[in-house]
């Protein structure tokens, strides 16, 4: 089989940084559109005066939620690697590449992280501030003292969080080092050929699991679940876990069904697209699964203290809109939409379908971050959509250079004659 290379043209280079122009532009338009409106008058009333750092905690607020969520197509891609080694499937040959490339953006994601939350940890994190855990404090929070040896530990409560900060730094480390493993396995098995490689990409996928299994979970106890202090729910680390897989299942299906179109992946047909479009239908019903399971716990458990997070969502009239487009976008549409075996199998749905489940769940932590930190001061504008764009573009132009610098198919795959031969 010949060497099939991903061509990173100038004109896709020139989108994407147009792309990222266009969303700085949006920015600044958005950022000047909220100081014309008022906001940012910091000479008038005091409650003016709080419009006026309102913009800024709103710019804050959503560099932490792209972050966020764009970490996870880094950490989604080097997952859904991973996986189709531990289970020793064979069907993904064609594929596995996609999401080798995605993983690319785990270093960027981890330096972003760790500086935005210096610029952006008392805006967006309660638990932070000092006072909450002074006795002498009116602030003093006997609950968030409580919490505290879980971010301070072992200095003070209220100064420096180093248990959160060295955990922040762990977990990007090794997800980003068990990645370079497995990539180095995976690229000496194009030159090398043989099985060696491919067992050993296997047991360091195996151990990336069984890490990721602990520390996604901690992560998004951290970086999401803390943002609401006083809340908690036992089923949050997968329910973030099921937001990042649809949403990078989705983003590996969507750039498969393009490199189709443009002549590459030949050896991927229908059958494998289809398996991709299952994954993306079926794992939209595990998301809805969770989100419905995370407040059924608090229902049947009768513990009405736990169901102000929903209150602040579904029955406010500034997020009640967002919570049940949120459901329509992410659950009704995909469910309905790929129901068909046909739809899950045409290129023409799929790209209907996946830009809209991608966006979905940017929704998702959206509303995951915005009520617990703007309350009602949340909103989507230039501003959100300028940002979305500026990180997109960052990702994309890291994806597609890391996704042209190696082959599109593992040409000594154990079981590329499997993949070749796929049928459903």
């Amino acid at each position: 089989m010949s060497e099939e290379r991903f061509v990173f043209t100038g004109s896709a280079k020139k989108t994407i940084l147009i792309t990222g122009v266009v969303g700085v532009v949006l920015l600044i338009l958005g950022i000047i559109m909220i100081n014309s409106s008022g906001h940012g008058d910091h000479g008038a009333t005091a409650s003016e005066g709080h419009q006026a750092f309102h913009w800024t905690k709103r710019l804050f607020v959503n560099l932490w939620i792209n972050n966020v969520y764009f970490t996870g197509f880094g950490l989604i891609g080097i997952f859904f690697v991973a996986i189709q080694y531990a289970a020793q499937a064979g069907w993904s040959v064609g594929v596995k590449r996609i999401g080798l490339a995605m993983a690319h953006w785990l270093p960027f994601a981890g330096i972003l992280m760790i500086v935005t939350w210096f610029i952006v940890g008392h805006d967006v994190f309660h638990w932070t501030h000092h006072d909450l855990y002074d006795p002498s404090s009116p602030d003093y929070d006997e609950i968030i003292n409580g919490k505290g040896s879980f971010f301070f530990w072992p200095l003070d409560f209220g100064g420096f969080p180093a248990f959160f900060i060295l955990r922040m730094v762990v977990f990007f480390g090794l997800w980003y080092w068990l990645f370079l493993i497995i990539k180095k396995h995976m690229l000496a098995e194009d030159i090398e050929g043989g099985t060696h490689h491919w067992y050993m990409a296997r047991k360091y996928s195996a151990i990336f699991l069984v890490v990721f299994a602990v520390s996604s979970s901690i992560a998004a106890w951290d970086w999401l679940m803390s943002i609401d202090i006083h809340w908690f729910s036992s089923m949050y680390g997968w329910y973030t876990f099921a937001s990042w897989w649809v949403n990078g299942l989705a983003f590996i299906t969507l750039v498969t069904v393009i490199l189709k179109e443009a002549g590459y992946l030949k050896i991927v047909n229908a059958n494998h697209i289809h398996d991709l479009g299952k994954f993306v239908w079926a794992f939209s019903i595990f998301w809805t699964y969770l989100w419905f399971s995370q407040f059924l716990l608090i229902y049947y458990a009768n513990i009405p203290e736990e169901t102000i997070y929903f209150v602040e969502r579904w029955k406010s009239d500034h997020y009640a809109p967002v919570f049940f487009i949120n459901l329509i976008i992410n659950f009704f549409f995909p469910f309905l939409f790929l129901m068909t075996r046909e739809a899950k199998r045409h290129i023409t749905f799929l790209k209907v379908a996946c830009p809209v489940v991608i966006f979905g769940h940017w929704l998702d932590f959206y509303l995951m971050v915005t009520p617990g930190t703007l309350q009602d001061n949340g909103g989507f504008g230039f501003m959100e959509i300028g940002l979305i764009m500026i990180f997109l573009s960052a990702f994309l132009m890291v994806f597609a250079t890391a996704l042209s610098k190696y082959p599109l198919i593992g040409k000594n795959h154990p079981m590329l004659e499997e993949s070749l031969h796929h049928h459903i």
